[in-house]
């Protein structure tokens, strides 16, 4: 008897109509070799529904992909005695090395801040900067943001996710040639109203291969042999080009 009432109550708090995300990528792996000049990422997925479609409001997708995180320091430039030296900073605990966010419609009319907060959907929430006392902290970080957006990787693209009759969406994401080496986690987000209805998460592996991979490996395990073999690259070319000129010039 137990049993039953203990199914029956799991059954009246199941959600009727709920909706799920199933999602997909394009490629779940980018190498990066020494001729990489960026790639496109396809995202798209599907709707699941247990029953019918609530008369609500229309659902909303939104589509991060967020690189590594790093620590860093961002400065501010002042002149002292006509010199141009750095007179202010902000220590940032973590900020992704690449972000993007693409939405159905604009992201601040389809997110709730309190969502925003509790997912950390939007790029200034991705960037962590915690125990900070400058004052103007925010200024900072809105700097970072717009220098990090001139150089492609920080990309917000309002309207780019193709939503079908609330139930098929895709959107292409565009990763840059100077991408970080690691694990990029993509999320896609379901709303209505400003609240996160439904979540998926994967994972875009990206790693350098080949002669990249090679270098790289070499310059973390064995920084000498790297110097020596960067030094050694260095003066073969001087005297080749020495080597062109005379031959120009004879």
């Amino acid at each position: 008897m137990r049993a039953l009432l203990l199914a029956l109550l799991l059954l009246l708090a199941a959600p009727l109509g709920a909706e799920e995300i199933v999602g997909g990528l394009s490629d779940e792996e980018v190498a990066i070799t020494t001729d990489f000049d960026g790639s496109d990422i396809l995202i798209f997925g599907a709707v699941k529904r247990t029953g019918a479609a609530p008369a609500a409001a229309p659902l909303e997708v939104i589509v991060t992909v967020s690189g590594p995180l790093r620590p860093l320091t961002v400065r501010e430039a002042g002149r002292r005695m006509g010199i141009w030296v750095n007179t202010a900073g902000v220590k940032v605990n973590s900020a992704p090395t690449f972000y993007a966010v693409a939405t159905t419609s604009r992201l601040d009319e389809i997110l709730l801040d309190t969502e925003d907060l509790r997912h950390s959907i939007s790029i200034s929430r991705a960037i962590r900067a915690i125990g900070n006392e400058v004052g103007n902290r925010d200024d900072f970080l809105d700097a970072l943001i717009r220098i990090r957006a001139r150089e492609g990787v920080y990309q917000r693209l309002d309207g780019a996710v193709d939503f079908a009759q609330q139930t098929l969406f895709r959107t292409e994401i565009a990763l840059p040639a100077n991408l970080t080496e690691g694990d990029y986690a993509t999320r896609i987000f379901l709303t209505r109203e400003g609240q996160v209805v439904d979540s998926y998460e994967t994972m875009i592996e990206v790693r350098k291969v080949g002669l990249e991979r090679w270098l790289y490996a070499l310059a973390q395990e064995q920084p000498f042999l790297y110097g020596l073999l960067a030094l050694a690259i260095a003066i073969a070319a001087g005297w080749g080009a020495s080597a062109g000129f005379r031959a120009l010039r004879g």
